[in-house]
């Protein structure tokens, strides 16, 4: 029999934030495979886990992954892990994944800490529904054509970003999305000095510009202001119902999100119309 790849999550900054299942796992495969082993070995140590670890890496994964592959069709289970949180998730492991998932091998998630999770659910934007774009480009050009993508979704963007970048992404945002824009800054999550800052973009950039910024950042734009339709109730009605698909139940729920009004006001006007 095959071996499965389990992929376990690790902590992000609290060494506490370990499942005993994650743990359980990393002692019983074969071996490990990690981002950088020796950040990987302080973690193993601090549980007493012997497990061998393999390096596995953005520079090395094309090479690595059809050996990993080859010894879980050997029938040895392995165990992908990252620096911190989540693997494959803006951190390597996507190529490794894939090529099982093709060669008809297990992949199994052992989930635990997410950066971008954690900072989403405490930073009072809305998270019923969002977009994580990863990390945000390393020069100014690539930085604003991604934000004036993404500046008029109705849904909290989510992404990573360095600390020595902040201030400079920060008036990229300010520039293409406004500075009046809300936003949350998740810095140093689960360790000793975390910090979630919220307020506006302009508010962010005067805090942050007081001191030196260290740690890894989680940076969350809020959803972009909606619009009001040009034209009434019943013409954004008899609109949606020309040029959609949409039940006159959906075409109410969206017509009253977009006026501000309660369903009941609109579904008065629906009838009204038909």
């Amino acid at each position: 029999m095959s071996g499965t790849l389990y992929v376990v999550a690790t902590p992000i900054g609290n060494l506490e934030d370990m499942s005993y299942r994650a743990v359980r796992i990393l002692e019983e495969v074969a071996q490990i495979a990690a981002e950088d082993t020796r950040h990987s070995r302080k973690l193993l140590n601090h549980y007493g886990i012997t497990t061998a670890l393999i390096s596995y890496h953005e520079h090395n994964e094309k090479s690595r992954s059809p050996q990993l592959i080859a010894r879980l069709q050997a029938g040895e289970s392995l165990a992908l892990i990252s620096d911190a949180g989540t693997p494959c998730i803006a951190d390597p492991g996507y190529r490794l994944v894939s090529e099982c998932r093709q060669a008809g091998l297990e992949v199994v998630t052992v989930p635990g800490a997410s950066a971008l999770i954690a900072a989403l659910s405490i930073s009072g934007l809305p998270t019923d529904a969002f977009s994580f774009i990863g990390f945000l480009p390393a020069k100014t050009h690539g930085r604003c054509q991604l934000l004036e993508q993404v500046k008029n979704e109705s849904q909290t963007i989510a992404c990573y970003e360095a600390p020595h970048r902040l201030l400079a992404s920060l008036t990229d945002i300010a520039t293409t999305c406004g500075a009046d824009r809300q936003i949350a800054v998740a810095r140093e999550l689960t360790k000793r000095h975390e910090e979630l800052f919220s307020g506006s973009v302009s508010e962010a950039q005067e805090h942050f510009a007081a001191g030196t910024v260290k740690g890894e950042i989680v940076l969350l734009l809020s959803p972009a202001p909606q619009r009001k339709p040009d034209g009434t109730v019943s013409e954004e009605l008899q609109r949606l119902r020309e040029e959609t698909d949409l039940s006159w139940k959906e075409i109410v729920k969206q017509v009253a999100k977009q006026f501000g009004l309660p369903g009941s006001d609109v579904y008065k006007k629906s009838l009204e119309l038909r």
